[in-house]
């Protein structure tokens, strides 16, 4: 054993510590040098090296910045300057048109705003900057002097619209305002249905106006002297002759002869300014005189039957209320017109309901076309009138044909009306519905509307449902359907039916004729 050792001393021989130690800082030295000329290599190779930024970078960036917000400053007071100026230029068009007193003096002001609002249109306003972060709810907002200037500038254009609004109404008034407002008078006279007593009126209001207008114009216009209104008139009962005009329209003739008499005058909308407001104040106490007399419309619709004859046929009330007596005696007569002249007329669903089912026993022709109208807003007694009259007319057949595949409550009805107008057209949808839908009801029907049609398209569906359809109900119908359409082949799918476990197809088994007829 040692000396050092015996005395217990454990520390590391100092020479080999050292030799370790160098060989680790070698080792990384070595490593760092590498990684070193890497860099470099990388550096040669890209032809760049980044440098860090120096103090007088720093400063050019500063001066740029404050470059560029010297001129915003700079661009903002040269428009806040043109703003100014447009102000003071607004203020003196309102002088001018405050003295303008004639229309060449309007004439002068006009140009001056369109070459102003051409301007002000070509001046841009920048927008302001955006908001990076939102600030706290408790601060103010901040206004920008880019939405200032915005703000001024819509304030110069609402004033720019007010002067033009204030130019055009001191224009005139022009002798075509009074020729376009008695214009518009007459086409009233000519576009209303008028009472004998509306005529009467309207012969007495014209010729207070002409009296009117002669007076100012110095003019000689005059109505007709055969101008009389007539009965047959009022209920529009006069020939479409050319020939035999009417009251209106012999007014309207006269109203003519007054607007040729206001352009000859060739009024100046200054030296006669007073003349024109003259006959624009008479022409509208005309407008009211006509709007105040008796229209057709101001009737009551008892008083509006009554002239139509509705109650002429009437002896004595038997029925109350007698519009349903009368409607009957017309029903009887086949005073189609009458019946929907009331029908149109009278609110009362009393009566409807009656004139109805009045149109659906006499199945009119006259009333496809109301009927048509009712059937589109679903009413499936329009569409029942329109099976009864039986009119398969494209139109009648399309619009029954678009409640095919509706609820059963518009099937139904439109089902029947198709089949007994014959509409050949709704073979297939009807089909479709025989086996496809799910009603027993809806099938059922389906099948003897296809029976009412009578083409042999259906017999294979008909058959296919006969012997295949769960409900005896739909099956009977079937067999119902096929006798209707009666041809050899149709009767003998029926007759080998005479033992079905229904009653009901065995009877139409039992009805098929195979027999020719003598």
């Amino acid at each position: 054993m040692s000396e050092d050792e015996a005395n217990g001393d454990d520390e590391p021989d100092e020479r080999e510590t050292a030799d370790d130690e160098p060989e680790t800082e070698e080792a990384e030295t070595e490593e760092e040098l590498e990684d070193q000329a890497d860099e470099e290599a990388e550096s040669d190779d890209d032809g760049t090296e980044e440098e860090p930024e120096s103090a007088e970078d720093e400063d050019t960036e500063d001066a740029e910045d404050e470059k560029d917000l010297d001129e915003e400053v700079n661009e903002l007071e040269a428009i806040r300057g043109q703003l100014d100026a447009f102000e003071t230029q607004i203020e003196e068009f309102e002088t001018e048109l405050e003295a303008a007193e004639t229309e060449d003096d309007l004439d002068e002001v006009e140009p001056k705003l369109e070459a102003f609002r051409e301007e002000l249109e070509g001046l841009e306003i920048p927008d302001p900057p955006e908001e990076e972060d939102e600030e706290d709810e408790d601060e103010e907002d901040v206004v920008h002097p880019e939405e200032e200037l915005q703000d001024r500038y819509d304030e110069i254009e609402d004033d720019l619209d007010d002067l033009e609004d204030d130019l055009e109404d001191q224009r005139g008034p022009y002798a075509e305002d009074v020729i376009g407002e008695i214009n518009g008078v007459s086409g009233t006279i000519t576009g209303t249905r008028w009472t004998i007593e509306g005529e009467r009126e309207l012969i007495e209001i014209v010729d207070d106006f002409l009296d009117d207008t002669n007076g100012i114009l110095g003019a000689s216009v005059a109505l007709p002297d055969d101008l009389e209104p007539t009965e047959g008139a009022e209920l529009r009962e006069d020939a479409p002759d050319p020939d035999a005009e009417g009251v209106p329209e012999r007014l309207a003739a006269t109203l003519e002869d007054v607007t040729d008499a206001v352009e000859d005058a060739e009024l100046d909308p200054d030296e006669d300014a007073e003349t024109i407001a003259d006959l624009l104040e008479a022409v509208d106490e005309f407008e009211g005189d006509v709007d105040d007399a008796t229209a057709w419309t101001d009737l009551k619709v008892r008083e509006q039957l009554r002239r139509e004859g509705f109650y002429d046929v009437l002896d004595h009330v038997k029925d109350f209320p007698p519009e349903w007596h009368a409607l009957k005696v017309h029903e009887k007569r086949g005073n189609v017109d009458l019946i929907l002249l009331a029908l149109d007329s009278l609110g009362s669903e009393f009566m409807e309901e009656h004139c109805m089912e009045a149109l659906e026993r006499m199945g009119p022709e006259e009333a496809i076309e109301p009927m048509i109208q009712k059937a589109n807003r679903r009413d499936t007694k329009a569409m029942s009138i329109l099976g009864k009259i039986g009119d398969d007319d494209e139109q009648v057949v399309d619009t029954l044909l678009d409640y095919v595949d509706s609820n059963i409550q518009l099937q139904r009805p439109a089902f029947r009306a198709l089949g007994e107008i014959g509409a050949e057209d709704a073979v297939q949808p009807i089909a479709e519905e025989l086996a496809t839908n799910d009603n027993p009801a809806v099938r059922s029907n389906a099948a003897r509307s296809l029976g009412l049609i009578g083409d042999t398209r259906a017999i294979q569906p008909l058959s296919d449902v006969l012997e295949d359809d769960d409900a005896d109900r739909v099956r009977a119908s079937a067999a119902w359907a096929l006798n209707q359409i009666g041809t050899k082949d149709a009767l003998e799918v029926v007759a080998d039916y005479a033992d079905d476990r229904a009653y009901l197809v065995q009877a139409e088994a039992e009805r098929a004729d195979l027999e020719p007829a003598a």
